[in-house]
C-alpha cells in the first residue's frame, strides 16, 4: 500500500515536479549501474594477480603486474572522479545553477549595454560563463591524473608550465569554434519558422564537414608538430598495403605525441580520394623521441648494426625501448582500414545523421512545452539555449544511453582511430593506448 500511495502522490505532483524528479532519479540510476559494473572489473583487477593462459605466449609477467596495477588506479581515480560529477550535477540542479548562470549572464549583458532581446548574445555569455566553470572544477581532477597517476605510472611526459599554457590554448580555440558556431545555430532556430530542424540539422552538418576538413591542416598543429613520414621501409609497406585494398592515401604524417604523454595512438582522416594516416612517434620504434633520450642517458649512441655496444647498454634499450615493430604498426592500421574497406565508416555517418536529424526533429516538437521549462527554474522565459541544453542533455538522457554508433562509439564518425596493441598497458616499453 505504501509503495502504490508514493505513486499516485508523485503523479499527483505538478508536471514540472515530476519532470526533474524523473531526471534525478534516471542519472543516479544509471550512474550507479555502471559504478556498480566498474567495480565487478575492479575485482578482477585485484584477484587476477597471474597472467592468464591465453595470454602466457605474448605476455610476460611482469609486463602484466604493471598493467594490472595502473589499471587499479585508474579504476579509483575514475570511481572518485565520477561520484564527484554526479554529486556536482546534482547539487546544480537542486539549487538552481542553471537559471541563476543565466541571470548572471544577463547581468554582464546588461553592464554591456544590451538588454533582455539580445537572447542570442547572452547565450553566448552564458556559454563562455559554463565552459569556464566547467574547464575549472575539471582542473584539479585533470592535474591529479596526470602529475599523479600518469607520472607513477611512468607515462607522463609533460611539466606543469606545458601542461597550463595547453589547457589556456584549448580553451581559446574551443571558444573560437563554439561561440560562432553556437551563434549562427540559435539564429538559424529563431528565423527557421516552422520547419527550423531541418536548417538547423543541416547546418551542424555543414559545420561538422567543415571541422573535418580543416582539423588536421589548421587545428592540430596549434598544439602539435606533424612531419610526413620519411621515406623508408615502413612507408613503403604502409602505401603498399593501402594500395592493395584500394584505400586513397596522399600522405603519412608523425605526430610529435611525445612531449604530452608515452602513451600511443593513430588515426586516419580525409573524404573520399584524400585520405591520411596520423602515427604518433611514440608509436613508432625507430621514430621515438624517447628512445633517443635512453640512448643519451646510456652516455653514447648505439650503432645501427650494434656492434660495439656494451651489454649493458644494450640491455637497457631493450628493457625500455619504446614503440611497435613495423609489423605491428602494419597490424594496427590494418585493422582500421578494414573498418573502411568494409564500409564501417559510411555507415557510421549516415546513422549518426539520422540519429542527429531525429534529435532537432523532437526538439522542435518538445520545445514550446513550457512545463520543461519550468521543472529546471525557467518560469517567465523559454530562452532557445536553455532549451537545447534542457531536451538535449536531460530529456533526451534515457535515449542518450542506447549506442547509437556501432564502430568507435559516439565520437566523430570522420575519424577512425587506431589503437595500439598494448591496449592500455604499462609495459616496460612504455607504449599502450591514448
Amino acid at each position: 500500500m505504501g509503495m502504490w500511495a508514493s505513486l499516485d502522490a508523485m503523479w499527483e505532483m505538478p508536471a514540472e515536479k515530476r519532470i526533474f524528479g524523473a531526471v534525478l532519479l534516471f542519472s543516479w540510476t544509471v550512474y550507479l549501474w555502471e559504478t556498480f559494473l566498474a567495480q565487478r572489473q575492479r575485482r578482477i583487477y585485484k584477484t587476477t594477480t597471474h597472467v592468464p593462459l591465453e595470454l602466457g605466449q605474448i605476455m610476460d609477467s611482469e609486463t602484466f603486474e604493471k598493467s594490472r596495477l595502473y589499471q587499479l588506479d585508474k579504476s579509483t581515480f575514475s570511481f572518485w572522479s565520477g561520484l564527484y560529477s554526479e554529486i556536482e550535477g546534482t547539487l546544480i540542479l537542486l539549487f538552481g545553477g542553471i537559471p541563476y548562470l543565466w541571470r548572471l549572464s544577463g547581468r554582464f549583458c546588461g553592464y554591456a549595454g544590451f538588454g533582455p532581446e539580445y537572447e542570442i548574445t547572452q547565450s553566448l555569455v552564458f556559454l563562455l560563463l559554463a565552459t569556464l566553470f566547467s574547464a575549472s572544477t575539471g582542473l584539479p581532477w585533470s592535474l591529479y591524473n596526470t602529475f599523479v597517476i600518469e607520472e607513477k605510472h611512468g607515462f607522463n611526459q609533460q611539466t606543469l608550465g606545458f601542461f597550463m599554457k595547453d589547457a589556456i590554448k584549448k580553451f581559446v580555440v574551443t571558444q573560437c569554434i563554439l561561440l560562432p558556431v553556437s551563434s549562427l545555430l540559435l539564429y538559424i532556430i529563431k528565423i527557421g519558422g516552422d520547419y527550423f530542424f531541418i536548417y538547423a540539422w543541416l547546418f551542424t552538418l555543414v559545420v561538422s564537414l567543415v571541422l573535418v576538413t580543416i582539423y588536421a591542416d589548421y587545428i592540430a598543429p596549434l598544439f602539435d608538430k606533424f612531419t610526413p613520414l620519411p621515406e623508408g621501409k615502413l612507408k613503403q609497406e604502409i602505401e603498399v598495403m593501402a594500395k592493395s585494398i584500394d584505400f586513397p592515401l596522399t600522405k603519412v604524417y608523425v605526430v610529435e605525441g611525445s612531449k604530452r604523454s608515452s602513451h600511443s595512438n593513430a588515426y586516419f582522416y580525409g573524404f573520399f580520394k584524400n585520405k591520411r594516416i596520423v602515427l604518433f612517434d611514440t608509436l613508432l620504434e625507430e621514430y621515438s623521441v624517447l628512445n633517443r633520450d635512453i640512448q643519451e642517458e646510456s652516455g653514447m649512441e648505439p650503432r645501427s648494426d650494434g656492434e660495439g655496444d656494451s651489454e649493458e647498454i644494450k640491455a637497457k634499450v631493450k628493457s625500455k625501448k619504446q614503440g611497435c615493430k613495423n609489423e605491428e604498426v602494419l597490424a594496427v592500421l590494418g585493422h582500421e582500414l578494414g573498418h573502411w574497406k568494409l564500409g564501417h565508416t559510411v555507415k557510421n555517418i549516415i546513422i549518426s545523421q539520422m540519429n542527429s536529424f531525429l534529435c532537432f526533429f523532437l526538439f522542435a516538437v518538445l520545445i514550446g512545452r513550457k512545463e520543461l521549462f519550468a521543472a529546471f527554474g525557467f518560469y517567465d522565459s523559454q530562452p532557445t539555449l536553455i532549451g537545447l541544453l534542457i531536451i538535449f542533455q536531460f530529456i533526451f538522457s534515457p535515449y542518450n544511453e542506447v549506442p547509437v554508433c556501432f564502430s568507435h562509439g559516439p565520437g566523430n564518425p570522420w575519424k577512425a582511430r587506431a589503437k595500439s596493441p598494448n591496449l592500455e598497458l604499462p609495459t616496460a616499453a612504455q607504449t599502450s593506448t591514448q
